[in-house]
């Protein structure tokens, strides 16, 4: 007698291997409950389509992960999870701290393409060595990317460099202060991409939780310009070039977060290290340019100025450098098996740690909209999660 498919599928269930077992459970768990349905209907191997953004297989948000257990749905925080997010939130917050402390006379003497460039080329280094790992040990394979299979990754890689353009030409058109402040919009703009492109529906309470973030941001900025003595109405402006230029600067920071986020998941099949080499190997290429454009000019001003790569690095410099490298290898991880939401999350909170590393390091006076910031964070994180 011919089995019925029903039978065969239970029994092809009950009779795999602990193993896979197990590592289809982790997988499923990180999956949205559309999708399990939508693999429970197919051939069993989850993660394996690679169709349209609608189709692809989107990441449950990180926090929490749901398991069965006793018929009942528990939410469980993985301990690995927790660490990885709370390094990078550490890392993400001191960020501005150690800009701060790499200053001489206030003003930061090293080029920020060259930083940016040995920032990138660690990355590359990291994702390199742990490619070489992964094929030694049987989880991944070397092999050369196509053209077609590398070039998406260009286009990431261009719009953080339009960006970091963008922010310079900015200061022209607004103060700093408010630059701080509206910057804080590209919360809201990743949110709707993110709800646009990968096509992820978002509950009303989640879109009021990324509100709470926005305002957190918003807050966040003012009690910094207040702790430093810096809010002086009369000397901040902008001009509707600047508000113009504000407004793409936040849009193209999203949309790059989002399309970095659907070519990471469109080929779930190819190791995210090989994918993040792909990634750094434009990202070097552009901030190598932009240095070479810039010691160009200097050369000419100057002569005799040779080209130094290394030129104002300090102890701090380099602390940069490797925190940046360690926090732009996370967020890939999190680009991978997370989502772009959990990242304005690990941003979130990042502005608290950034606050308080600011009141213990550089001195800035402790204010109420420190307090703010801190309870409209965990009440959006609540909110989201629960």
């Amino acid at each position: 007698m011919v089995p019925s498919a029903t039978s065969f599928n239970s029994d092809r269930h009950r009779h795999r291997p602990v193993s896979q077992l197990v590592r289809t459970q982790v997988l499923q768990t990180q999956l949205d409950k559309d999708w399990e349905r939508k693999e429970e209907g197919s051939d069993g191997h989850a993660g394996v389509n690679q169709g349209t953004a609608t189709d692809m297989p989107l990441a449950k948000p990180v926090l929490p992960i749901h398991q069965q257990e006793n018929g009942k749905d528990h939410r469980s925080i993985p301990l690995l999870w927790c660490l990885a997010l709370a390094f990078m939130v550490f890392v993400y917050g001191s960020y501005g701290v150690l800009m701060n402390l790499s200053k001489v006379d206030h003003q930061i003497p090293f080029s920020s393409s060259a930083l940016n460039f040995l920032v990138e080329t660690t990355k590359f280094a990291v994702a390199a060595t742990l490619l070489t790992l992964d094929t030694w040990q049987g989880r991944a394979v070397w092999s050369l990317p196509s053209p077609r299979q590398a070039l998406p990754f260009a286009v990431p890689a261009v719009l953080y460099s339009v960006n970091n353009n963008l922010a310079v030409f900015m200061q022209v058109h607004m103060d700093p202060a408010t630059y701080q402040v509206l910057g804080n919009l590209k919360i809201v703009t990743t949110a709707v991409l993110y709800r646009l492109i990968l096509k992820r529906t978002l509950k009303a309470k989640q879109w009021f939780s990324i509100g709470l973030l926005t305002s957190a941001g918003f807050c966040d900025s003012l009690g910094n310009m207040v702790g430093k003595g810096d809010v002086d109405l009369r000397h901040q402006y902008i001009t509707l070039t600047g508000l113009l230029a504000i407004l793409t600067y936040c849009l193209i920071s999203a949309l790059a977060g989002v399309y970095t986020e659907f070519i990471l998941k469109k080929d779930p099949h190819t190791s995210l290290h090989l994918q993040n080499m792909m990634l750094y190997t434009f990202s070097i290429s552009l901030n190598l340019a932009g240095w070479f454009v810039s010691q160009s000019r200097t050369a000419l001003a100057e002569r005799g100025t040779a080209f130094q790569l290394f030129e104002g690095f300090s102890f701090y410099t380099w602390l940069v450098i490797l925190t940046q490298a360690l926090n732009g290898l996370g967020m890939s991880v999190v680009f991978k098996h997370g989502s772009n939401l959990v990242r304005l999350f690990v941003i979130s909170c990042a502005m608290v740690v950034s606050t308080t590393l600011s009141i213990l390091v550089l001195g800035v006076s402790l204010n109420i909209l420190y307090f703010v910031t801190l309870f409209l964070v965990i009440v959006a994180i609540y909110l989201y999660y629960h």
